[in-house]
């Protein structure tokens, strides 16, 4: 089996090394990088199997390398790390395309736990509904799976790879009604370690670009108590 590798970006030195000699313990090749301006060669170069990036660094942030790296590549892994724990902060990456974040301070049995569900989630990921167009309508907007992205009104809006799951799970079982925890297993996978907290500002966010007014929705429903459904708008 090919050895995995980690791009870790973090500017603080100890905090660095301290996470290399974790994950070089645990088998992983480390790509240490010492801010974000050194991220994007070392991943053109070394292509990592997953990316850890701090929020927080001089030249490049955590969010713009996420942004940049989501422009060329939507599938690799990426978990940020923040010393923030505000819920805007968090939706903001989740918004930007990362898989999975962790606050500082952090357990390294966290972190370690975090890092093999996501990359057991890549290694495991199904290929999109082969039943699916490419295309399709859905309320006002039409989806673009192929990229990714949706239109509407005229605009295009993209899509995080996330969100894209979401919607291919909710157009292929148009009349059911979908836990939370279904969901997460849709685009998640079983071993997601985390809550379903996430899943909901995901929706959120997925409401945004595709309602009319995210504040009565017509397209994802909340049914109380469960979890979401598609609604009379798609």
């Amino acid at each position: 089996m090919a050895e995995i590798s980690i791009l870790i970006a973090e500017d603080d030195t100890d905090l660095r090394q301290g996470l290399v000699d974790l994950l070089e313990i645990e088998g992983y090749r480390v790509l240490p990088c010492a801010d974000g301006g050194q991220v994007i060669d070392c991943y053109q170069q070394e292509r990592p199997d997953l990316l850890l990036l701090d929020v927080m660094m001089p030249e490049k942030s955590g969010y713009d390398l996420c942004r940049e790296i989501r422009k060329i590549d939507s599938q690799i892994p990426i978990i940020l790390i923040t010393a923030k724990s505000e819920e805007i902060d968090k939706v903001v990456g989740l918004e930007l395309g990362a898989d999975d974040y962790i606050t500082k301070p952090f357990g390294l049995h966290e972190l370690r736990a975090r890092i093999a569900a996501v990359l057991r989630r890549a290694t495991s990921q199904q290929q999109p509904t082969a039943e699916l167009p490419d295309c399709f309508p859905l309320g006002e907007a039409e989806i673009d799976r192929k990229n990714y992205c949706l239109r509407k009104n005229g605009q295009e809006i993209n899509l995080t790879p996330r969100e894209m799951k979401l919607l291919d799970f909710l157009i292929s079982h148009p009349d059911q009604v979908h836990s939370r925890n279904d969901l997460l297993n849709a685009a998640w996978g079983i071993d997601y370690f985390g809550t379903t907290r996430t899943l909901d500002q995901h929706i959120a966010q997925l409401r945004k670009k595709l309602e009319t007014d995210p504040a009565e929705p017509k397209i994802i429903l909340t049914v109380h108590g469960v979890g979401y459904r598609l609604g009379v708008g798609n």
